[in-house]
């Protein structure tokens, strides 16, 4: 981005955030029916009534009857060995951020040798596999994420330890990755027929700055069809995600010529334009999120910059993340930090006494929309009566996921767990233990056949 003279320019990224704020797409209600001996979650547009609880638990309970589906849930348990030998192998390819493709490429196999009617990787590094429907013209995508937030280099070995597994990204998310395997593994087997096509995918960008950048094409203009979206992250069996936790995150830094603290004095000042935007920020920012709506935080994560104790700095910089449950207040909290900037600069510009001015440079290192699925939807509550078939409470919540970018433009989409115990993400001591993992299975694999439909002669 270029610099700007005491004014910071943003380049937002517009395809994502004028579909999520202008162009809002209607949600396609969905519905179970028996008839003309088809079992049919139809993808459709037509407005429906609201049903109750009890007729959504009966309508699970018809989909559960299913020979083919009954079979499907009982191989998930009988095979849950493959599925814990595939976690094994796929935990220990290293997944840094930017670095998913032997991973990748181990997803894709895995695929293929399952069996789907076609696979690719992307122009971005997304797996995908196709496995068509009965012919709905309908979608469903099934997706984990390939990377972790681990760089280069980490030991990503596994130590076993009593029941426990432990090793970094082993359950955030390579257990979603495990469990799509597991999924179509079991579909196949049981020759579960689906109305509409599937996709299997292994998504890239979803932790830190990668900033969903495998979701953003998937679901940019000219991407594949997807009607509906489930993604499986981390591990659990109840846990609905069905609420977009939107984010923007900056990395802001003020140059100017630097030099030697005495022999230099009176040059603007990076670091000092860094600390009054600071102190700018937070004091529009606090009384801004103590009073909105929803709830909205800010947070100035890291700075850095500067050679020595004795040197007028050229650089410094800060990162910035700032979140919000309502997409114009995050607006609102990304304008008072753009305000602060520019008046950190051009106060310190005014008390140069030589030298050239401050310039500063803003970029967007990442964007995360904020949105949500009605907890009513009827997409919401088929993932709620497949937790209950099963003799679990669903629960409801927000998150940041992959699901962020379709929610955000009006698609049916859901972030469910992939079952078992799992605890530590994001740390060198993250761990997994298979307690009961297969009904977190189970659960994912009810909850898209809900949706896509299944063929009462499959």
């Amino acid at each position: 981005m270029p610099h700007v003279d005491g004014e910071p320019r943003l380049a937002y990224f517009d395809t994502y955030r004028q579909r999520a704020i202008m162009t809002m797409r209607h949600i396609r209600p969905v519905l179970l029916v028996q008839a003309a001996g088809l079992l049919i979650a139809g993808l459709i547009t037509a407005p429906l009534a609201a049903q109750t609880t009890s007729e959504y638990d009966a309508q699970l309970s018809t989909l559960m009857s299913h020979p083919a589906v009954r079979q499907a849930l009982d191989l998930i348990e009988s095979t849950d060995d493959e599925t814990m030998a595939d976690l094994r192998t796929l935990t220990e390819i290293p997944a840094p951020p930017f670095a998913e493709e032997e991973r990748g490429r181990a997803f894709l196999a895995m695929l293929q040798d399952i069996g789907v009617d076609s696979a690719w990787i992307d122009e971005v590094g997304n797996v995908i596999g196709l496995r068509r429907g009965t012919g709905s013209g309908k979608v469903l995508a099934l997706a984990g994420h390939l990377d972790t937030v681990f760089p280069a280099g980490t030991d990503v070995s596994i130590r076993m330890q009593g029941d426990t597994l432990f090793a970094p990204g082993i359950a955030d998310d390579t257990r979603g990755l495990a469990t799509v395997l597991a999924v179509l593994r079991a579909m196949n087997a049981a020759d579960v027929r689906t109305d509409a096509d599937m996709l299997f995918i292994g998504n890239v960008g979803e932790e830190g700055l990668g900033d969903l950048r495998g979701m953003k094409h998937l679901f940019r203009e000219g991407g594949p069809q997807i009607d509906a979206f489930v993604s499986v992250d981390g591990t659990g069996s109840t846990g609905i995600t069905h609420m977009g936790l939107g984010s923007h995150r900056y990395r802001v830094t003020f140059l100017g010529p630097g030099g030697h603290s005495w022999g230099a004095f009176g040059l603007a000042n990076p670091a000092h334009a860094l600390g009054r935007a600071i102190r700018y920020f937070q004091d529009g920012a606090d009384p801004y999120t103590r009073s909105v709506e929803f709830r909205t935080n800010y947070n100035v994560g890291r700075i850095g910059g500067g050679t020595s104790v004795n040197s007028i700095p050229f650089e410094s910089w800060m990162e910035i993340d700032m979140r919000s449950q309502g997409v114009e207040t995050l607006e609102g909290v990304d304008a008072i930090l753009q305000g602060a900037i520019r008046r950190a600069v051009a106060e310190e510009n005014q008390l140069r006494t030589r030298g050239e001015p401050l310039t500063v440079d803003v970029a967007l290192i990442g964007d995360r929309p904020s949105g949500e699925i009605s907890e009513d939807s009827e997409f919401v509550q088929r993932a709620a009566a497949a937790t209950r078939a099963l003799g679990l409470q669903p629960t409801f919540g927000r998150s940041s996921t992959d699901s962020n970018i379709p929610i955000s433009m009006g698609i049916p989409a859901i972030t469910i767990g992939g079952g078992g115990d799992g605890f530590g993400a994001h740390s060198l001591g993250e761990g997994f233990r298979n307690v009961d993992g297969h009904i977190g299975i189970q659960r994912v694999m009810l909850s898209v056949l809900a949706q896509a439909g299944v063929a009462r002669a499959s």
